[in-house]
């Protein structure tokens, strides 16, 4: 790939005359005078490159001279000139370094004269005290030391100047940080000048420590005191937080570096430095007064925790770790640093800080290994470092707490920590064998321990394998590469999961290859099996993500692998091509394959084989496969390679040729993105093979011919190959082509133009001329692609249209622009909003076309709109820039006029002229520009004053709609005067005084109001005497819509056009005043805009203003984003039921307004006004303590809002992460406020925060565990919370669990358990862990016994995550206990009820969950099953209560089912005993006995027959009930509980389906279910039956009687007919019906007999009927897999049951459903092709057919096979007769055309009626007439030339073609633009009237000449 090289900007450097005038004066010999007349030359450049190379000249003649007279004032003059440059210029601009260069190569002799040079120039600058200087004499300072020795030796001469000048710097900055507070550009440059204020000082003390040292044996000196006020002002810059933590680091680091380099290396630096850490005056005691004066406010009390983290970070890099042993003091700092860094854990609030936090732990653990290892460390330090240490130990719960952390840098740093520790323990402990050391036995036991959705455990368990080796893991857990694979399905985990795949199949390769033999079949046998196995087998997301993480690493560390691969997978191919349903080993095969090829492990090579390996027939296969990913493996196995240049292959092209036609058409965008990449690798290889054949070609000799005809032949291939590739993309936009094939084929043709060109002129006009290729016909479908209702597709078409020829694309015929012009003035004006897209797309080409000025002003003339074309100007300005001002001056003009219609009309507006379409094309105009300055300056001024102006009115006109309190109802409830009276004027207008009728039906309105005069130019607006058709619904959009479009245009205007400024002066066409002025506009419409739509798009464009302003160099603009924050903030404030600012609607544009200025803030600031915003919003969103109703409560609603916007915010980062506690503590007190609008708003600040803490839901499951936390990292954190939730937590368990029995629900217990249950006990919590989640235990325990039934549920769903693994048995144990063994008076149910839940949300939890290790997947259960035994009364009638009863009951089903494995014991055993009398002598089999009235009662009952299913259907052996299972589950189908029979026929399905070859005791019920299915009357039950009986075998047995096949079928039948309002039965029946036809047609092979024929009939019409798009997905889905199953047996069969007519019907519908917009139809419809007989397809596509295809191949193969079965048939002349018909259609264009046009009269803005945007009829018609015209060959000897079906076909299609023409004729001009849905309709109706009338031509021609 070509990497285009950044342009690197040169700025030039200037002098001032005066000094090159002197340098005239002065006098030299040769050599200084050339070197002046060099200078000279240089200084009158204005071109920085020409510069460079002249300096670079004078280095060439300072190394060319020997020696010469230092003396000459010409020398000392040009030296001087030298010095000015250099000082002048920015060390980032390449011209500077040019300058250190030359000055390097100053020779000797002259090296003190140009150091005394340096010297003056630099002395002269450092005496000056603008500061404003500052940053670049800083940068001057550090480019001196910057590798140019002649710099260093100036600094060393000036040293006191320089160190004083950087502490007048430092203290300078520090007086501007106070002043610039609410600026915070100027903020952010100030840090970064203070930043590299720091760096230099340190640079300068480290380049002299000579200098340094000498300077302290004098008590007194300049220099003495410059290095004490350089501490004092790094003092400062510590312990004031004002500054960014970058800066306070370089401060921290800059102290040590002094402390050192005055008080020398050894322990008394290392206990000045510890003295420092721990802020103690004590340990100063060593050092000079004059540095504890200095570092005073270091050891104060007062100094910020953060303070010891930067000097902690000083010490690490300051300090030398390395060489011999540390002394006692070193060795106490080294242990020092982690403690007092640990100790910020809990008082870390930014993330900012937890990143150094990390950062320096590891670089500290870096430094105590270089200790270590360098020798000569004490014994205590290696006890204190040896992992079972206190140190350690607290290290490893810092890791614990932080290996979660959302921020990347802290993952990655804690993981290095952890690595370094165990380095640490292997260099302290001298352990021998790894595997031996108990500190890492214990730390991998308790590592497997965890549960799998730690993702802290995958790098801890790596960094162990680097140690330990992947045997001892494998030894330990012998299933972990089976289960890590299979959490590869997990998006969240895959990464993690992959890199420990990784080190373990590395490291368990090397230790095999050690141990010699034959290892591979082992190692395969670990790795490559349940690989493969996962990829035949595993889902969508697991193989993909398998694809994209593991395999390529496998094939990396072993590549011989992948023929082991390739043949365990053909040989699964072979024997089990695979169902339609699974990817099959033919997906696992490509995706190897693919992984490989990307690798370059295979490589392509010609012939039959792919690679060697493959047969080139499946990969066809493969390419054509139904599932997605099939294809795109196979595509990338073709497209991808590890070398750019690998020639393309004619394989290669012709396996592409077979996959692009059918696979353009797809709905999937992700998989059409994946295409679209893999394809642009083809093209690249196209590309730069072609490259580096031509190379070679022209590399031959003359006498190497036959090299020379193989390159000329593969060029000659590509060429076709892209021509083919050309022509296909461009014949897919045909008219009615789907928004995927037209996205596809754009992108396509658009990465061609990128690759190659569509010029016609190339340097080859025999390679690759693409441009020759377009034709006219094909440029034109790319311009009618703009018509295309999406945008995207407008778009690409656009931007292809400016790279194809200009011939092609015909805008430069007589009139074409033109007519262009006029029909995208009239799409400007309509009132669908894509019509405006498609018309800024044509004006937009149209600017590049001379022709347009003329075409302006014709349509002027014609529309009367006073425009007039601008005079030709003579600065030779671009045709662009010239064509777009005359189309905005032209629709500025248009605009005006239909403002000032819509100001006396709003209607008339909405109706007729809607004024968004305008205003777009305007944006869209003025964005082609671009952002450079115009030609035409002064006449682009006032037109931008204009459209400002312009803008404003047309806000004016439509903001009653928007800012009104309920813009879409228009329901007027404003109490300000003002916009009441803007809002009652527009409802006076378009609602009728006597009734609200205005809301449920259209009003007809004139083109004008009556008594009005008509406005000027009304018939340039669509006037003209028409009626239009006007409701809310435009009304509202025309409003909304305009509001955007102002919105976009006066955010494009400040963002794109330059600025005006008059300090510093700079010519532009926007002023600064006129920004200001779009910022109060935008403030006005963000603060008072009700309707959504409206303000998020202001808000888009407010965006727009202060990214400009951020970027601003104006002063005065820079300041605005702050003031304009504060003034918000006070509004909000005083903000009152009387205020303007809208209270309803989630604040509406107050957040968006707030978002905006704080996102504009620099991220290299201090972010200080988002500090002062959060603080104040947070304080203002806390409940008050006075009573509600003696305050408003509007200021914290909108707190709340505008909190929760910008807790959303993901531009603000981790910025506002140390808000979320007062955030969290805000919305939980919010939400037990009594007003409804602060709970509100309290529950979607709630719900945000919960997002931004844990993340975004991963799943479904509202209850995963996916999204949690530690208690340690979550109280780390945020340790605010702990406190208070605790505390809000007692206080809510204190409510519920009273013994009054009293219902009571604390409004804060939802979100206290929400949050709750989102955490889980970290791995180090012990019992006196001060953040552990033990404390909350109790409470939550006691929350259970609330006597609301929810909140019980709730609690003991936050139970289970704060439960340990290993606590689990012993927890439930206690729980179960605590339930009462004897009923008795003091029983309390709620109590039992909640216990009962908790205890069984435990059981659940822990046998279903995946993630967890196997080991401790299944608790154990003896002492559990014994303590249930005990209180088996719970479950009998000797409880009361059946709500309890039911819970046990759910207790005991988790305990004795299939969960807990085999009877454990004699006490499992003896439980399910019990549990089944329990069963047998319940109110289940005698329902009777419960009345029906009893609460509770239907889920007890269901808990009882989950009880008796477990024991008779799923695993009657476990239970021991072999022999009563299938009496009970006839009892329980008998039951007279719906809920019971659902609940048991669910079951009974799901065991068939599981297995339908056993159905067990299933076998035993079928005449109780064939009763059952003839007298259920519940519509579910129904269907359930109806579905299981289709899966038992037939015939039916009833009692001691036999159903007769007729008899079933027909009584099928009639169901389907009586439950066309029940889609579950309707779609069973369907089913039971086919299954009985098939038994039916395969139990007759002669043929049916006539007295079924009948029903088989019917059921044809059905399923036809059922096929149909208006049916339900459901029904269609199930019409497919019907006509799938009944292919081979009705559809493909010899004899015909249904007769022709019913079978090529049904054949039809199968077509149809293939066509279908839904894609599990159409896919399902496609599987066809794997049941129908092989036999019957051609040579060609037998092969495919084998395995499931798209639907695309399924619908061409199916049209083939048709053809084939009318030959079968003997019915070819009916089968010529019955497709020329479906050719025609069923709709008549004149028919279809009436109705369309009733239906638009009718039609409503919103409604877009069924339309199927998959299916592309003209794709149809062709296939059909391909399929067709082979079909006429063969049977044109026997269709009947005159006869009747022929001739009234003829006429039918003769007729239809004259109407189609006769529409299309009566069309406007450029139909495609102004009608485009009727132009698509009508080409497509005379398409299909054409083919049948050549087809029927080409019949009678073919059989006459017979």
């Amino acid at each position: 790939m070509v990497v285009k090289k950044k342009e690197v900007k040169v700025e030039p450097v200037f002098l001032d005359s005066g000094r090159l005038e002197t340098l005239n004066a002065l006098e030299g010999g040769p050599w200084a005078q050339q070197l002046a007349g060099v200078l000279q030359e240089c200084a009158r450049l204005t071109d920085g490159v020409q510069q460079i190379q002249l300096i670079k000249k004078v280095g060439v003649l300072f190394q060319q001279q020997g020696d010469g007279d230092a003396r000459s004032p010409l020398l000392h003059g040009c030296l001087d000139v030298l010095g000015a440059m250099f000082f002048s210029l920015h060390s980032k601009n390449p011209l500077k370094r040019t300058l250190v260069s030359a000055l390097s190569a100053v020779p000797g002799w002259l090296q003190e004269e140009a150091v005394g040079c340096l010297s003056r120039c630099l002395s002269e600058r450092l005496t000056a005290h603008a500061p404003v200087l500052y940053p670049l004499l800083t940068d001057n300072i550090s480019s001196c030391l910057d590798g140019s020795s002649l710099g260093e030796r100036c600094i060393h001469s000036l040293l006191t100047e320089v160190l004083q000048f950087i502490q007048t710097a430092l203290c300078e900055y520090h007086r501007q940080n106070s002043v610039l507070a609410g600026s915070p550009v100027a903020q952010a440059q100030l840090m970064q000048a203070s930043l590299a204020a720091v760096k230099a000082s340190m640079l300068v003390v480290q380049r002299a420590p000579e200098q340094v040292a000498s300077a302290l044996r004098t008590p007194l000196g300049p220099l003495l005191d410059a290095l004490r006020g350089l501490l004092c002002c790094y003092t400062r810059l510590l312990t004031e937080g004002d500054f960014v933590q970058v800066v306070q680091s370089a401060a921290g680091m800059a102290v040590v570096l002094l402390t050192r380099s005055m008080l020398g290396a050894g322990d008394r630096v290392a206990s000045v430095v510890a003295g420092l850490l721990v802020g103690s005056e004590d340990g100063m005691s060593g050092a000079p007064q004059w540095l504890s004066e200095s570092c005073r406010g270091l050891y104060g009390g007062a100094r910020p925790p953060a303070v010891s983290l930067f000097l902690s970070h000083g010490a690490l890099a300051m300090m030398s770790w390395q060489g011999k042993g540390p002394g006692p003091a070193t060795e106490s700092l080294l242990l020092l640093v982690p403690t007092v860094l640990l100790g910020l854990d809990c008082s870390v609030r930014e993330s900012s800080t937890a990143i150094s936090v990390a950062r320096v732990l590891t670089l500290w653990s870096g430094a105590a290994l270089d200790a270590l290892q360098g020798g000569g460390c004490s014994t205590g330090l290696r006890h204190a470092l040896t992992g079972g240490a206190e140190l350690p130990g607290r290290l490893l719960e810092h890791i614990y707490a932080h290996w979660e952390h959302p921020l990347d840098g802290v993952r990655h740093q804690t993981k290095a920590l952890f690595r370094n520790l165990l380095k640490l323990h292997q260099t302290a402990s001298h352990c021998p064998d790894p595997g031996a050391d108990p500190f890492l036995a214990s730390l991998m036991h308790s590592l497997l321990a965890l549960e799998w959705h730690s993702k802290g455990k995958y790098s801890a368990l790596s960094c162990l394998v680097e140690y330990l080796g992947a045997r001892s893991l494998l030894e330990r857990d012998p299933g972990l590469p089976a289960q890590l694979l299979s959490l590869m399905g997990d998006q969240s985990l895959a990464p993690y999961a992959s890199d420990l795949l990784e080190t373990l199949f590395v490291s368990h390769r090397a230790q095999l290859a050690a141990c010699g033999g034959a290892w591979a079949e082992t190692w395969h046998r670990t790795w490559v099996t349940p690989l493969l196995a996962a990829l035949c087998e595993g889902q969508l997301d697991q193989t993909t993500y398998i694809l994209d993480y593991c395999l390529p690493r496998v094939l990396k560390c072993s590549p011989d692998s992948l023929s082991h691969m390739v043949r365990a997978l053909l040989d699964s191919q072979n024997r089990a091509p695979g169902s339609p349903g699974c990817r099959g080993a033919l997906g696992a095969l490509m995706t190897c394959l693919r992984a490989a090829r990307a690798q370059g492990v295979l490589s392509h090579s010609s012939g039959e084989l792919w690679g060697g390996l493959v047969p080139l027939a499946l990969l066809s296969r493969a390419l054509v496969h139904k599932h997605d990913q099939v294809r795109l493996d196979a595509l990338g196995l073709v497209c991808e390679s590890s070398r750019s240049t690998e020639t393309l292959s004619a394989q290669e092209m012709d396996l592409i040729r077979h996959f692009l036609p059918v696979s353009l058409n797809n709905q999937s965008a992700g998989v059409r993105q994946q295409t679209i990449s893999l394809l642009k690798k083809l093209l690249c290889r196209v590309r730069d093979s072609t490259q580096l054949l031509q190379k070679r070609l022209e590399q031959l000799r003359p006498e190497e011919p036959d090299q020379q005809g193989a390159i000329r032949s593969t060029l000659r291939s590509y060429q076709e190959f892209l021509h083919w590739l050309c022509e296909s993309l461009f014949q897919a936009l045909f008219p009615g082509a789907s928004f995927p094939s037209c996205l596809t084929a754009l992108t396509l043709l658009g990465l061609i133009a990128d690759t190659f060109s569509f010029s016609t002129v190339t340097s080859d006009p025999g390679v690759f001329a693409l441009g020759q290729s377009v034709t006219p016909a094909q440029a034109q479908s790319v311009l009618h692609c703009l018509t295309s209702s999406f945008l995207e597709v407008k778009l690409l078409a656009a931007q292809l249209l400016r790279r194809l020829p200009p011939p092609a694309v015909g805008l430069q015929e007589p009139g074409r622009v033109l007519t262009l012009l006029r029909a995208t003035l009239d799409l400007s004006t309509s009132t669908k909003p894509f019509d405006s897209v498609t018309a800024a797309h044509l004006l937009n080409l149209l600017a590049h076309q001379d022709g347009l000025p003329d075409a302006l002003s014709r349509c002027a003339q014609e529309q009367g709109v006073p425009f007039q074309p601008a005079p030709p100007d003579e600065t030779e300005s671009p045709a662009l820039e010239r064509n777009t001002l005359a189309v905005v001056r032209f629709l500025l003009e248009c605009l005006r006029a239909e403002v000032t219609r819509a100001e006396s009309s709003l209607l008339q507006a909405a109706a007729a002229h809607p004024l968004y379409g305008r205003a777009h094309c305007i944006t869209a105009a003025l964005q082609q520009l671009g952002a450079q300055s115009p030609r035409l300056a002064g006449q682009w001024r006032p037109l931008v004053c204009d459209l400002i102006s312009v803008s404003y009115k047309m806000s004016d006109v439509v903001s009653p709609i928007v800012q009104s309190s309920s813009p879409e109802g228009l329901i007027p409830m404003d109490t300000d005067s003002e916009s009441a009276a803007g809002l009652q004027r527009v409802l006076q207008e378009i609602q009728p005084r006597d009734s609200n009728a205005f809301f449920t039906s259209a009003r007809q309105l004139g083109p004008e109001p009556p008594g009005d005069d008509p406005p000027p130019h009304a018939h340039a607006t669509g006037g003209g005497g028409e009626h239009y058709r006007v409701t809310a619904q435009m009304v509202l959009v025309c409003c909304w819509r305009s509001m955007k479009e102002v919105s976009m245009l006066l955010g494009a205007l400040c963002q794109n056009l330059p600025l005006q400024t008059l300090d510093p002066p700079r010519d532009g066409l926007i002023t600064e005043q006129q920004v200001e002025g779009v910022g109060q506009y935008f403030r006005q419409q963000l603060l008072q805009s009700r309707h959504r739509g409206a303000f998020e798009l202001a808000y888009v464009g407010f965006v727009r203003l202060t990214d400009m302003l951020t970027r601003s160099q104006s002063p005065a603009l820079q300041q605005l984003p702050g003031r304009w924050l504060r003034e918000v903030l006070e509004e909000v404030k005083s903000s009152g039921p009387s205020s303007k600012l809208c209270a309803t609607r989630r604040s509406a544009g107050i957040p968006f307004y707030i978002q905006a200025l704080l996102t504009s803030e620099p991220k290299s600031s201090s972010c200080g006004l988002l500090r002062m915003t959060m603080r104040e919003l947070t304080a203002l969103a806390m409940p008050g303590q006075d009573p509600p109703g003696d305050r408003s409560t509007v200021p914290q609603v909108h707190a709340l809002n505008i909190l929760r916007a910008l807790f959303r915010d993901t531009r603000l980062g981790e910025n506002v992460v140390p808000f979320v506690s007062q955030g969290m503590q805000a919305a939980i007190l919010g939400f037990t406020s009594p007003v409804w609008a602060v709970r509100n708003s309290s529950t979607l600040l709630f719900s945000t925060l919960i997002t931004r803490i844990f993340g975004v839901k991963r799943g479904k499951d509202e209850n995963a565990k996916k999204n949690r936390m530690t208690g340690r990292e979550f109280f780390t954190r945020f340790p605010a919370l702990y406190p208070f939730l605790l505390g809000q937590l007692e206080a809510v368990a204190n409510t519920g669990d009273s013994d009054s029995g009293v219902l009571k629900l604390h409004p804060s217990l939802f979100l206290l358990l929400l949050i709750l249950g989102r955490l889980y006990p970290s791995p180090m919590d012990g019992s006196s862990s001060p953040l552990g989640l033990a404390p909350f235990v109790p409470f939550i325990i006691r929350c259970g016994h609330s006597p609301v039934q929810r909140s019980r549920e709730m609690a003991a769903r936050a139970l289970v995550p704060f439960v340990l693994v290993t606590q689990v048995p012993s927890i439930i144990r206690t729980l179960v206990q605590d339930l009462p063994e004897e009923p008795g008076p003091g029983s309390r149910h709620n109590h039992i009820h909640g216990t009962l839940l908790q205890v069984l949300h435990l059981l659940r939890s822990h046998q279903e969950d995946t993630h967890r290790p196997h080991a401790l997947r299944r608790p154990q259960t003896r002492d559990i099953t014994a303590a249930v035994r005990s209180r088996l009364w719970l479950a009998t009638r000797r409880n009361p209560c059946v709500v309890t009863r039911a819970a046990f009951l759910d207790l005991l089903a988790c305990l004795c089912g299939p969960a807990s494995g085999p009877a454990e014991g004699e006490e499992l055993a003896s439980l399910r005993e019990a549990a089944l009398g329990i069963v047998r002598a319940s109110e289940l089999l005698d329902s009777s006995a419960l009345p029906s009235a009893v609460p509770g009662g239907p889920p007890y009952l269901q808990s009882l027959a989950r009880l008796a299913v477990s024991a008779s259907v799923e695993s009657p052996e476990l239970w021991g009930a072999e022999s009563c299972g299938p009496q009970l589950l006839a009892q329980l189908l008998q039951s007279g509980a719906y809920e019971v029979r659902l609940l048991v026929l669910d079951a009974v399905l799901s065991r068939l389906q599981r297995d339908p070859a056993d159905p067990g005791p299933l076998s035993a019920a079928h005449s109780t279910l064939a009763g059952l299915a003839l007298r259920e009357t519940h519509p579910h039950c129904l269907a359930r039956v109806l579905r299981i009986l289709s899966l038992l075998d037939l015939p039916w047995t009833r009692g001691l009687d036999t159903l007769e096949d007729r008899e079933l079928l027909s009584w099928a039948l009639s169901l389907c007919q009586e439950s066309t309002h029940s889609v579950d039965v309707l779609c069973a029946a369907l089913g039971l019906a086919s299954r009985v036809v098939v038994h039916v047609v395969e139990q007759s092979p002669g043929g049916v007999s006539g007295a079924v024929l009948p029903e088989l009939q019917s059921w044809g019409r059905l399923v036809e009927r059922c096929g149909r798009d208006e049916q339900p997905a459901e029904v269609k889905l199930t019409t497919a897999e019907i006509l799938v199953a009944a292919t081979p047996a009705v559809l493909a069969n010899k004899a015909l049951p249904l007769g022709l007519a019913g079978t090529v019907a049904l054949w039809r519908s199968l077509f149809g459903l293939l066509q279908d917009e839904d894609q599990d139809v159409r896919e399902s419809a496609a599987d066809f092709t794997c049941t129908a007989p092989p036999q019957l397809l051609d040579a060609q596509h037998a092969d495919v057919a084998r395995s499931p295809v798209c639907p695309a191949v399924a619908l061409d193969l199916g049209l083939g096979l048709l053809c084939r079965l009318f030959h079968l048939w003997n019915e070819a002349p009916a089968g010529v007769l019955i497709l020329t018909e479906w050719l025609l259609g069923e709709d008549d264009p004149e028919d279809v055309a009436q109705e369309d046009q009733s239906l638009e009269e009718d039609e409503f803005l919103f409604e877009k009626g069924e339309a199927n945007l998959w299916a592309e009829r003209l794709l149809w018609v062709r296939l059909l007439d391909r399929h067709l015209s082979g079909l006429v060959g063969a049977a044109r000897a026997g269709v009947p030339v005159g006869g009747g079906e022929l001739d009234r076909l003829s006429a039918l299609a003769a007729e239809q073609h004259g109407a189609a023409q006769e529409r299309l004729r009566t069309l406007p001009p450029e139909p495609r633009f102004l009608s485009t849905a009727d132009f698509t309709r009508l080409s497509i109706a005379r398409e299909r009237a054409g083919r049948a009338l050549d087809t029927i031509g080409s019949l009678r021609l073919a059989a006459l000449s017979c």
